[in-house]
């Protein structure tokens, strides 16, 4: 419809153009018929009611000119005000178009079809930005303090064959008040491993150093710290050792070991200070 009101109001303006290059085209004889008559008229070779006739005829010829030009001002108006109508249902078709402002994923959908969409309401669509996930980890309080943004985390859940990378984006400022936990978000590198509301844990790498290590199991604690059973030439020796970062089965040892010592690694409450044993080799016992 608006359409149709828009090419009638073009043919209108075309034929009120036309017009008023006839009533132009006239105006301008009459006027040329008038100025002859009135010389004519004043050298006494034509009728005074001739003169008055031509006259008249130029004046009224002027006004089918005026006349002519308010009628194209007119369609020129109306056709001015079909383009705005024009625009205006191209404006309320646009609106019919749900446009997604990034490229991603649909995860759930509330819009129906006929309903009204409202700011008010839920959200017609909710999707994943570029298919990435984030992964919103919860923090102990104690450990909030030793996370920042750039760490390798790595994520482990059901039916989640190996390890999966990750890496901390950010740590965010506080701490909830009622379960005392913090919150790190960690962006997954292979979301296409994983699905959107899965529950995985994270295993974020603090610091990293190359040392010594020892697996947790041959690590014992006493009232004056840490120790492992050293084994010296078949006898087994109580050596106090001190610890520093731990990764998965081992603990780092900063003091107390020297490379290539031997420690029990496991069953060492089974032996004491200073007991003979024929130790049996683990090729993972020492790093």
């Amino acid at each position: 419809e608006a359409l149709a009101s828009l090419a009638a109001s073009e043919a209108a303006i075309a034929q009120a153009e036309a017009q008023l290059v006839e009533a132009e085209a006239a105006a301008a004889e009459a006027k040329r018929v008038d100025d002859r008559t009135q010389q004519l008229s004043e050298q006494g070779t034509a009728p005074k009611s001739q003169a008055d006739t031509a006259r008249a005829n130029a004046i009224a010829a002027a006004a089918q000119v005026q006349v002519a030009l308010q009628s194209l001002e007119s369609m020129r108006a109306q056709l001015a005000l079909s383009e705005a109508r024009l625009e205006n249902v191209d404006l309320q078709l646009s609106r019919t178009e749900v446009k997604a402002p990034v490229a991603g994923k649909i995860t759930a959908r509330n819009a129906r079809l006929g309903a009204i969409a409202t700011a008010a309401g839920l959200p017609m669509f909710v999707m994943i930005r570029d298919g990435a996930l984030e992964l919103r980890a919860d923090v102990a309080e104690g450990d909030v303090l030793r996370l920042s943004s750039g760490q390798t985390a790595l994520l482990r859940g059901a039916g989640i064959p190996v390890p999966l990378p990750g890496t901390v984006h950010l740590v965010e400022p506080t701490i909830d008040a009622t379960t005392r936990l913090g919150r790190a978000r960690i962006t997954v590198a292979d979301p296409e491993a994983l699905r959107s509301g899965m529950f995985v844990e994270a295993e974020i790498i603090v610091a990293e150093r190359e040392s010594l290590s020892v697996p947790l199991t041959a690590l014992e604690s006493a009232d004056d710290g840490a120790f492992v059973m050293r084994v010296r030439d078949g006898i087994v020796e109580r050596a106090k050792v001190t610890t520093g970062i731990r990764d998965g089965a081992f603990v780092e040892v900063i003091d107390g070991l020297a490379a290539g010592d031997l420690v029990v690694s496991k069953a060492g409450t089974f032996v004491r200070d200073g007991d003979a044993i024929n130790p049996v080799l683990a090729t993972d016992a020492l790093n």
